[in-house]
This record gives C-alpha cells, sequence and structure tokens, in this order.
C-alpha cells in the first residue's frame, strides 16, 4: 500500500509538471539525479548520506556537516533534498561534496540511487522516514540514524493503521529525539534504540548570530526610527493571512516602523503586500539614502537576509500559523526579543516550550494580536523581560550537535 502510494505521488507530479513550478523542478531535478551521482561521487571515498526534506531541515542538519567536515576530513559528505525550495536555495553550498534531489521512495529508484551513492552511513533529518530507502539500508547494513527527531502521537506509526510502517523505526541505529515526550511515546511502541539529545537547530541558530551581516540601510532606517521615538516590528516568511492582519495593525500605528520579509517574494506577492499597506514603504532592493528617510515599511525582496535582519527589531512576528505550520521561531528569539505568531504551532516544540515561559505568544485572530502588540509597546518590562527569556532559552538548548556525534560511529581522526 506505502508503495502504491508513492507511485500515486509520483505519477501526480508527472501530470503537474507541465503547469506547476515547483512540480516541474522536482521532476526534472530527479531525472538528474543519477547523472549528478555517476559524474560526482568518487567510489575511493566514504560518505555520508544527509538527507533533508526542504531548508528547515537543512539548518538543522548544517551544524553536524560542518563539524564533520571540520573533525572527520576522511569522509565527504552526499546531501539530498526532496523540495525545491531547499534544493534551490542551497544546491551550490560549499559545507557537501554532492548535492542533488533525492528520488522517489519506489523499490526501484532505491536501489539505483543507493548503488550509485553506495553511502557509509545515512543520516536522516527530523521528519524523514523513507520505508523503502530505510528497508533497503537495513538490508545493507548501512548504519542510518534520524537526528533532531520529534514524534508526536497524530503520526502515521502510532494510529491503528501504522504498525507495519513502524517497523521501520526498527532500521535505524539510534533516534536522537529532540524531548522525553518522544523518547517515552518511541518507548510506548517498543522502540528503545533512542537517546534525547536535543535540536541541532540551537546550534545552528548561534552560528548565524555570529555571522550577521551588517546591512547599512536597514541600520539608518533603525536609526531615524528611534530618533522619532518608534519601536520596531520585524516580520518573517509572512504569508497573506499573517499579512493581513499585522499590516491592518501596522496602518494605524504610527509608534512603530515594519520590516517585513514574506515567504513568497515573487512580484504578485509584493504588489499584494503594497496594496495593504496605508503607510510609506519601500522594497529592501530599492532602498537607498534619499528615499530610506521618508519610509515606515521596507519589504524584503531578497532571499539570504532575514536572519541577519532580525537583529534590528525590538519584536518579532514569525508567519505560518494561519496556514501549515509557523516557520523558524529560534533564528528571531536568539537576538533577545519577545516572538509571535498564529495559532498553529503545537507541532514546535521551542515555540510550545517559549510560550509557555513567556518568550514567545500565540495569536489567533486581529484583535489578539493588536491586545498583544499594545501590551508589548506599553509596558516596557514586559518587552524586555519576555525577549530576555526568548534569548535565554536558545542558549540554555544548544549543544545537541556534539552530544550525537558521540553516539555516531564516526572512525576517530588520525
Amino acid at each position: 500500500m506505502y508503495t502504491l502510494l508513492i507511485h500515486l505521488y509520483a505519477l501526480c507530479v508527472e501530470l503537474m509538471y507541465p503547469f506547476h513550478r515547483k512540480a516541474r523542478m522536482m521532476r526534472f531535478g530527479q531525472w538528474r539525479t543519477n547523472g549528478v551521482l555517476r559524474e560526482k561521487i568518487d567510489k575511493n571515498a566514504k560518505y555520508i548520506w544527509f538527507h533533508a526534506a526542504s531548508l528547515g531541515e537543512f539548518e538543522q542538519g548544517r551544524p553536524m556537516m560542518e563539524k564533520i567536515k571540520k573533525e572527520h576530513p576522511e569522509y565527504k559528505i552526499l546531501l539530498t533534498f526532496f523540495s525545491p525550495s531547499g534544493y534551490e536555495v542551497r544546491k551550490n553550498y560549499g559545507g557537501a561534496d554532492v548535492i542533488c534531489y533525492l528520488p522517489f521512495d519506489t523499490p526501484y529508484k532505491v536501489k539505483k540511487f543507493l548503488n550509485l551513492a553506495n553511502p557509509a552511513m545515512a543520516i536522516f533529518i527530523k521528519y524523514e522516514f523513507w520505508a523503502n530507502y530505510l528497508t533497503e539500508l537495513h538490508k545493507r547494513n548501512i548504519p542510518t540514524y534520524i537526528i533532531s527527531g520529534i514524534f508526536r502521537k497524530d503520526q502515521p506509526f502510532f494510529r491503528w493503521f501504522g504498525k507495519p510502517y513502524r517497523k521501520v523505526l526498527g532500521y535505524y541505529k539510534q533516534l536522537f529525539v529532540q524531548d522525553e515526550d518522544s523518547r517515552r511515546l518511541l518507548a510506548e511502541y517498543g522502540v528503545t534504540n533512542v537517546t534525547v539529545c536535543g535540536d541541532t537547530r540551537f546550534d545552528r541558530v548561534l552560528d548565524v548570530q555570529k555571522m550577521a551581516k551588517n546591512l547599512p540601510g536597514i541600520e539608518e532606517f533603525i536609526r531615524i526610527g528611534k530618533e522619532k521615538g518608534q519601536r520596531t516590528l520585524v516580520v518573517g516568511s509572512s504569508w497573506p493571512q499573517d499579512e493581513e492582519i499585522l499590516i491592518s495593525y501596522f496602518n494605524d500605528q504610527p509608534g512603530i516602523r515594519l520590516i517585513i520579509a514574506p515567504h513568497e517574494i515573487h512580484r504578485e506577492h509584493l504588489l499584494y503586500i503594497q496594496s495593504l499597506l496605508k503607510r510609506p514603504s519601500i522594497q529592501l532592493s530599492e532602498l537607498n539614502e534619499q528615499n530610506v528617510q521618508t519610509r515606515d515599511c521596507i519589504i524584503v525582496d531578497g532571499f539570504g537576509l532575514l536572519s541577519s535582519i532580525y537583529r534590528y527589531g525590538n519584536i518579532a512576528y514569525i508567519g505560518g500559523g494561519f496556514g501549515a505550520g509557523i516557520h523558524n521561531v529560534t533564528e528571531a528569539a536568539v537576538y533577545g526579543m519577545p516572538v509571535l505568531f498564529g495559532p498553529k504551532y503545537r507541532k514546535f516544540r521551542e515555540a510550545r516550550d517559549l510560550i509557555a515561559l513567556g518568550g514567545a505568544f500565540a495569536v489567533t485572530d486581529a484583535n489578539s494580536f493588536e491586545t498583544k502588540m499594545n501590551d508589548l509597546l506599553t509596558y516596557r518590562e514586559l518587552l524586555e523581560e519576555s525577549g530576555q527569556i526568548a534569548g535565554k532559552y536558545i542558549h540554555d538548548n544548544t549543544g545537541a550537535t556534539d552530544k550525537i556525534l558521540k553516539g555516531i560511529d564516526l572512525l576517530p581522526t588520525p
């Protein structure tokens, strides 16, 4: 049944690719994978294969990849992505020796991929449970791990129909999970090859914070705002549902400035954002010494800057919480500011933890957003205390990368 569903999914991509950009990128990317492996895999080298579904999972795996490259040069890194939103952004990442799309999880494609890649070890990041890949890796006695894993009762493994699928969890040599709740849940179902190590994403955001770029145009924008007594709301990875709420509030609040980095930056979406704004705005690519003097909002129309932009904010809002789920909370929290997001956050441990501690706040609609923003802007002590809580939480949860590396069978460096 599982393999049939994968074939149906692959068929849907095949039918959609002439009309859907991401489907087209996925189809042609997977089509090129075997050629990439034939050309770039060194048959005399030992490869550790990392698989990330998309960009977020890549960021979680990145600290491990870079530490292995530094401390274990006897290994090379093969990095695969399933989603175009991960591959297209990181296809030139210098920390991996070979980067390509992962073919669909059908038995023939799995065997072809593993024959060409021939990894010495496989590491899946967070949510990746491809049954045919895991089964074939197990048959070939290739040590396989999952890192930063998190498990919930509603996942297929633990449902009434999930028993056949659950057996693949036993094919991991070790599951390195984020929290004790995941370990206990797995233990209930007889899965005991589990170690609680935390989330490698915390290590990554500290690295990102140290490498944050200076952005002179935004610095001038912030300086002007401070002279006027304004605070700055930085919005990351927003979707239309988020934008309608927060821009409506911003339009009526002269005491704040807005920097908004939407999740999608195609022309139609940027025009949509501009149509909502009633105060002067400018796209970041068009910002200069003259027009920065008269703008209250910057729309970020490029990739790769958001993690550096957060440092300029007083309050952060993370998008996605009115859709499939929130984006990366930790990138903002590391700078010691309170974080707001929509109601769909419960799949994310860091969001739940920060709410419990008082470093983050969930909003359910325009009214609750307005109430919480007014509280933070009115009560300076609340703003400062919640920000300090958020920053401390990030620092207190680092170290997962080193814990995982101690539990993985890597050859000692000569």
